[in-house]
C-alpha cells in the first residue's frame, strides 16, 4: 500500500509507485507552508517566461542599429518565440498530464535557460530568430505545468482562486515589466543581457523546485498528439507569415494570399484531426461550455491589444519622442503598475459582480485605452499617452485572473494540464496575432506614406530599402545626410510612423470592443465552476536519486 499526498491529506493507493521513477520517497501531505513555497517557485518561473514576451521590445531600436533589422525582422524576432510557444503549449499540456507536471516543468526550465544563452550571443537576425523560437519550446513546457500544478495543490475553491489571482498577476506583471527590466539592462549592458537575465532566475527556480514542488499527473492520460502539434504550428506559422510579410510583398500578392489561405486550411485540418483523434491535445468538447470558450477568446483579445500596443509604444517612445531604452521602460511603468495593483482584487470583483461584468468591463477599458492613444499626432507628448496606458493595464488586470479562474474552474480535474495549456495557448496566440496585425498595419501605412513623400525625389534603391524597412532605418539615413535633407526625412518618417500607429491602435480598439460585446452577451453572470475536484495523485517532492517502493 503506497501513500501519495492529495492536497492536504494522504491517500492510500494500492500498489502505487512514484509517477516518473517507479519509486521515490515516502509521500507526505502538502503542508500550507510548503505549498506557499511551491507557489512562489512556480510564479518565479512563470515570470521569466512571460517577461520574454516583451523584455525585448525596448531593445528593438538597438537591433535595428546593431543587426540591421527591418520592421518585418523585428516582428519575427518577437513572434518566433510566441509562435513556437503557442504551437507547443497544447501538446506540452498532454505531456505534463502523462509524464508528470513537475518533471515537465523542470525540463522546461533547463531548456529555457540554455536557449536564452544562445539568444544572448546571436550574431545575426536569422540566428536570433532561431534562438527565440527554441526558447518557445522551454516556455511551452513551463507555463501549462505551473497552472496545472496550482490546480492540483489547491482543492479549496477560494484558496485556488486566490492562487489563480497570483498566477494571473504574475503573467500580467511579466508582460508589463518586460520593457522596464529591459531598459534597466540596456542602460548598462548590451542587448544580449535581456536574455542572460533568465539564466540565474531559472537556476534558482530549478534548485527550489526539487524540494518544494510536488508532482502530479493524470494516470489515464494518453499519448502526446504530435501530429496535432505539427499542424497547429504549421497553420499558425503560415498565417503569421502572411500577415507579417504582407507589407513587404503586398497584401494582394499571390504568395501572401496563398500562405494565408494555406494557414487557415491547415488550422481547419488541425481542428478536424482533434475532433476525431483518439488522444487529442485540444479537447473540443471543452468549448461547449461558455465559461470556457468565451473566456479563452476574451483573454486572447486582451493579449492581442496588450502585446500589439507594447510592441508599437516602445518604438514610439524611442523613435518619435527620443527617449532612451531605460527612460522608455520607466514610462511604461503605469501600465505595469496598474496590472500589479489591480489583478489581486479581480477575484473579489468576480464574486461581487460576476464574470460577465468584470471581463466585459476589462475589455472595454482596453478598447478605450487603444482608442485614446490612436488620436496621437507628431505633437503628442508622453502625457498624451498616459491615460491610455493606464486603461490598458487595468483592463488586462481585470480580465486575466477572472478568465483563468473561469477556465480552470469549468474543467474536469483529470484534464487540468490540457485545460491550462489551452488557456495559455489562446493567451499566446492572441499576443502573436496582436504583434502581427498591429505591426503590419503600422508598416503598411508607414511605407505608403513614405513612398508618397519620396516620390518627387530620386532616392537610391539601397537607401530607399533602408528607409522603408523601418522608422529606425529612416532616422539613421537622416542622421548620415544631415542638413535640410536630414530634417525633412526625419519629419516624413515620424509623421508616417505616427499615422501607422493611429491606424493600428484604432483597429485594436475595434477588436477589443467586439470582444467586450461578446463577453457581455455570452459569459455567465456569475462564476460557474465544474464538478468538485476529485482526488488526484500528487507525489511528494523527491530527489532524482531516490528509488524504491513508496510506503
Amino acid at each position: 500500500m503506497a501513500n501519495v499526498s492529495v492536497a492536504n491529506r494522504v491517500v492510500h493507493v494500492p500498489g502505487g509507485r512514484d509517477d516518473m521513477q517507479g519509486g521515490g520517497a515516502a509521500a507526505s501531505p502538502v503542508r500550507p507552508a510548503r505549498r506557499g513555497l511551491a507557489l512562489a517557485v512556480l510564479c518565479l518561473s512563470l515570470l521569466i517566461v512571460t517577461l520574454d514576451n516583451t523584455v525585448l521590445n525596448v531593445a528593438l531600436p538597438t537591433l535595428v542599429r546593431d543587426l540591421g533589422a527591418t520592421s518585418t525582422d523585428l516582428q519575427w524576432i518577437v513572434d518566433a518565440y510566441v509562435l513556437v510557444f503557442a504551437g507547443l503549449l497544447l501538446v506540452s499540456g498532454s505531456v505534463a498530464d502523462r509524464f508528470g507536471r513537475k518533471w515537465t516543468f523542470i525540463a522546461g526550465l533547463v531548456g529555457f535557460a540554455g536557449c536564452s544563452i544562445w539568444a544572448a550571443f546571436s550574431g545575426s537576425v536569422g540566428m536570433l530568430i532561431a534562438a527565440r523560437a527554441s526558447m518557445g519550446v522551454g516556455g511551452a513546457l513551463i507555463m501549462p505545468s505551473t497552472l496545472a500544478l496550482i490546480t492540483s495543490m489547491y482543492t479549496d475553491p477560494r484558496e485556488r482562486q486566490r492562487a489563480f489571482g497570483l498566477w494571473a498577476a504574475t503573467t500580467g506583471a511579466g508582460v508589463a515589466l518586460g520593457p522596464i527590466i529591459g531598459g534597466l539592462l540596456l542602460a548598462h549592458f548590451s542587448w544580449g543581457s535581456v536574455f542572460l537575465i533568465n539564466v540565474p532566475i531559472a537556476a534558482l527556480a530549478l534548485v527550489l523546485a526539487f524540494p518544494f514542488v510536488p508532482n502530479s499527473r493524470n494516470l489515464q492520460a494518453g499519448r502526446p498528439d504530435l501530429l496535432g502539434a505539427l499542424l497547429s504550428i504549421s497553420g499558425l506559422g503560415l498565417l503569421l507569415w502572411a500577415i507579417i510579410d504582407a507589407p513587404v510583398h503586398g497584401w494582394s500578392s499571390p504568395t501572401v494570399i496563398g500562405a494565408g489561405i494555406g494557414g487557415v486550411a491547415v488550422l481547419v485540418s488541425f481542428a478536424v484531426w482533434e475532433r476525431f483523434a483518439s488522444q487529442p491535445m485540444l479537447r473540443l468538447s471543452f468549448f461547449r461550455r461558455r465559461e470556457f470558450s468565451v473566456a479563452v477568446l476574451s483573454v486572447s483579445m486582451v493579449m492581442f491589444g496588450l502585446f500589439g500596443a507594447l510592441f508599437v509604444l516602445t518604438q514610439f517612445l524611442q523613435f518619435d519622442l527620443g527617449y532612451t531604452a531605460l527612460q522608455t521602460g520607466v514610462r511604461l511603468l503605469p501600465a505595469a503598475g496598474s496590472i500589479i495593483l489591480v489583478a489581486p482584487f479581480a477575484s473579489l470583483l468576480d464574486r461581487a459582480f460576476g464574470t460577465k461584468l468584470v471581463v466585459g468591463a476589462g475589455l472595454l477599458l482596453i478598447a478605450g485605452g487603444l482608442w485614446e492613444i490612436s488620436g496621437a499626432t507628431v505633437a503628442t507628448t508622453y502625457v498624451g499617452t498616459l491615460a491610455g496606458m493606464i486603461m490598458l493595464g487595468v483592463g488586462a488586470a481585470l480580465v486575466i485572473p477572472t478568465v483563468t479562474a473561469s477556465v480552470m474552474g469549468s474543467l474536469p480535474a483529470d484534464h487540468t494540464g490540457i485545460g491550462a495549456a489551452t488557456n495559455s495557448a489562446f493567451l499566446q496566440v492572441g499576443g502573436a496575432l496582436g504583434v502581427a496585425v498591429i505591426g503590419s498595419q503600422l508598416s503598411t501605412r508607414y511605407q505608403g506614406r513614405m513612398i508618397a513623400s519620396m516620390a518627387p525625389y530620386h532616392v537610391a534603391g539601397a537607401v530607399q530599402t533602408t528607409i522603408l524597412g523601418s522608422v529606425g532605418g529612416a532616422l539613421q539615413v537622416a542622421g548620415r545626410e544631415g542638413g535640410m535633407v536630414g530634417e525633412m526625412l526625419v519629419g516624413w518618417a515620424r509623421t508616417a510612423f505616427v499615422s501607422g500607429m493611429d491606424l493600428a491602435f484604432l483597429t485594436g480598439a475595434l477588436v477589443a470592443a467586439a470582444a467586450a460585446l461578446l463577453a457581455l452577451l455570452a459569459l455567465p453572470g456569475r462564476p460557474q465552476r465544474g464538478a468538485p475536484v476529485r482526488p488526484r495523485v500528487i507525489a511528494s517532492p523527491s530527489r532524482p536519486d531516490e528509488g524504491g517502493q513508496q510506503t
